[in-house]
């Protein structure tokens, strides 16, 4: 197993190295602590990944694992809060880079003013990925039967995942109006269903992009796959880039400690998908997206009531730890039987 990991110790060495040169004891312990806030948040993300790139052909696979990263570090940990600066704060992103430096107060201050935006457009995006996944007729496979079962049967209607996202948006939205004001309602309307439509647009990819197989069904090509891991690697990224900064005001200890974890993911991504664990353990699939379902819920309810990450993550992986079990005792009982 150590073999999958090898380069991920090795970057944490580095990175941990850089913590302690930017802050001292201080630095090298919130890097440490961050690193391990972003794999604790992302045991479901590397599932789901793991999930596609089980289908994706070999040269696609090596640039979601080489281009995909320097997309997920660099890209949503330091470009995504920049930019996210620029837009609220109305400036460009070199005076956004300029502030997170000389002014990391003002820089904490402005992020987090967009939290109720970030939240709501991550959420719903994560929604639909969580309801598509279990609204769907023909599967067959159930872990927490008695929900899914009934989840499974609404796969007959069109559309029903982005109706029922709508629905839970206009009751946040709703109740975001009576504490929080109209702006921050309208703010989490607004970016909610930006989340839905965009993931619809990058779901059809596969229908433009897609190839037929012997059955006649579309599936996703390597670049349609790819922008939807990116797409939802954003997604997942979004909580642990805000809650870093409760714990840090240092754009540079963020990005390093979130992308540690990161390769973490990555590496434990290729080993589920080298030693095929999703199929091995027939329910851990279902646990990754029961706690994507919580994550998106999580990031709702955070718009207006503030739940730490460690509850988050410790949610997130109470759902893949009991998959795992229940997959164990399936496959013990098969050879029983």
């Amino acid at each position: 197993m150590m073999q999958y990991f090898k380069g991920s110790f090795i970057v944490a060495v580095i990175g941990l190295t850089l913590g302690f040169l930017i802050g001292g004891p201080t630095g090298l312990f919130i890097t440490a602590i961050l690193a391990i806030l972003e794999v604790s948040l992302s045991f479901d993300n590397a599932i789901v990944n793991a999930k596609e790139l089980n289908v994706m052909d070999t040269v696609w696979r090596k640039r979601f694992l080489t281009w995909g990263m320097v997309i997920a570090v660099f890209g949503m940990r330091i470009i995504f809060p920049l930019l996210v600066v620029s837009v609220v704060a109305e400036i460009n992103p070199f005076s956004a880079l300029s502030m997170a430096i000389f002014e990391p107060d003002q820089y904490k201050e402005t992020i987090t003013s967009a939290h109720v935006n970030i939240m709501g457009f991550g959420g719903s995006f994560l929604f639909m990925v969580f309801l598509k996944f279990f609204i769907d007729n023909e599967k067959d496979v159930h872990w927490i039967e008695r929900i899914e079962d009934k989840l499974t049967k609404l796969g007959v209607i069109t559309t029903v995942e982005a109706g029922i996202i709508l629905v839970l948006t206009v009751a946040v939205s709703s109740y975001l109006e009576h504490t929080h004001g109209a702006e921050e309602a309208f703010a989490f309307m607004k970016s909610s269903v930006w989340g839905i439509v965009v993931y619809i647009a990058v779901d059809a990819l596969h229908l433009v992009l897609g190839e037929e197989d012997d059955t006649g069904a579309v599936i996703r090509t390597g670049l349609a796959s790819f922008i939807y891991l990116e797409v939802l690697d954003s997604s997942f990224s979004f909580d642990g880039v805000i809650g870093a900064f409760a714990i840090t005001n240092s754009l540079f200890i963020i990005a390093i400690g979130l992308g540690i974890g990161a390769m973490f993911v990555r590496s434990m991504t290729i080993m589920l998908v080298e030693k095929g664990t999703l199929n091995e353990y027939r329910y851990l699939e279902m646990g990754a997206f029961w706690a994507i379902g919580c994550l998106a819920s999580i990031m709702f309810i955070s718009t207006f009531y503030e739940i730490s990450e460690a509850v988050t993550g410790g949610l997130g992986a109470t759902f893949i730890v009991l998959s795992l079990i229940s997959s164990i005792k399936y496959n013990k009982n098969e050879i029983t039987e």
